[in-house]
């Protein structure tokens, strides 16, 4: 899965997506009949379909990654950042980041641990310099960093990496249009930006495309281990078919449709069912008039942070059920 570890190590987060879309645009444009970038990132990858009653189906999955953004260098050097999407707290604190020029550094805090409180404001990031005159010529206001996470390889068929959230969609969707031949249905596979700051990318997207049908392509947070959340989610259970979140309620025939091309190809899926988070199907969902939308997701512990852990079995279930999903002739 090299293309996987490729992605994961990619510098993109919400906003500053340009390395990943040249990445993905030159490995797999020509693969797609037609290709669009927007005017805010956005990369759009056409393929048509075959079918008499064909729909047009619209896959989004985002290419930004948490991140932070400096606000202000204190005269000490230390530099005060905000958070670029939901960042935890207590995971941001002590790891290292990276800034686009290739900068190290470590996050730190103004009081003690066990006082953070929550507040980012008592985060900054320490590359090693004692003086404001130092840093800033290396780091300056506006300047974007990203959690380091090196791709490896666990027991049991298992990957953990930074950005899996949601490197791991693109990746999916890279590898349904290379091996898809033909479609019943026109595929619009969207290689979304700023998801994890409001799904804004999808938007406008959804509002281009006009699909008939929307599909997120993304993570949802694994379950099966001590955590904030209490649910089914099982890292190692097969692809995850979503059936609602905070932000969206599936469409019941697009969920039982995804449900029985699994039962019908023996792919192994789990019913995900959450009640915090959200995808870009949110945004499809209440697009234009409205679109039928659904996700197809990896179920993945510790998003949002460094070293988040998925399944490779869990992963290409969900290739097999993308690949199902967009042959299939939908009666409506």
């Amino acid at each position: 899965m090299k293309l996987f570890e490729e992605l994961t190590q990619l510098f993109g987060p919400s906003g500053y997506e340009s390395q990943v879309r040249k990445f993905i645009k030159d490995r797999v444009a020509s693969y797609a009949d037609e290709a669009i970038e927007d005017a805010i990132g956005n990369l759009i990858l056409v393929k048509k379909g075959y079918g008499e009653h064909k729909k047009k189906i619209m896959l989004s999955g985002h290419m930004d990654e948490i991140g932070l953004q400096v606000i202000k260098v204190e005269d000490n050097g230390m530099i005060m950042v905000k958070s670029l999407g939901c960042s935890w707290i207590y995971t941001t604190y002590q790891s290292r980041v990276q800034f686009k020029n290739g900068v190290i550094g470590v996050v730190a805090s103004r009081v003690r641990p066990e006082n953070l409180e929550g507040k980012f404001t008592n985060l900054y990031v320490d590359i090693g310099l004692s003086s404001k005159e130092e840093v800033l010529k290396y780091v300056d206001i506006g300047d974007t960093a990203i959690y380091m996470g090196s791709y490896a390889e666990l027991p049991g068929n298992h990957i953990v990496a930074k950005a899996i959230d949601d490197r791991v969609g693109c990746y999916m969707m890279m590898e349904t249009l290379m091996q898809q031949q033909q479609a019943y249905n026109d595929v619009y596979y969207v290689f979304s930006v700023q998801e994890e700051v409001g799904c804004r990318g999808s938007k406008v997207t959804a509002a281009r495309i006009q699909p008939d049908i929307g599909v997120a392509v993304d993570v949802t947070p694994g379950m099966d281990r001590p955590g904030d959340l209490e649910g089914n989610n099982t890292v190692g259970a097969g692809t995850a078919v979503k059936y609602s979140d905070t932000s969206v309620i599936c469409d019941e025939y697009l969920v039982e449709t995804m449900v029985n091309i699994c039962k019908r190809d023996n792919i192994p899926f789990q019913k995900d069912v959450i009640y915090v988070g959200g995808t870009d199907a949110s945004s499809i969902n209440l697009s234009n008039y409205g679109v039928k939308a659904c996700a197809v997701s990896v179920v993945t512990r510790y998003t949002h942070g460094p070293n988040a852990i998925v399944s490779a079995d869990d992963i290409n279930a969900s290739i097999r059920l993308l690949r199902g999903f967009i042959d299939f002739e939908f009666e409506f």
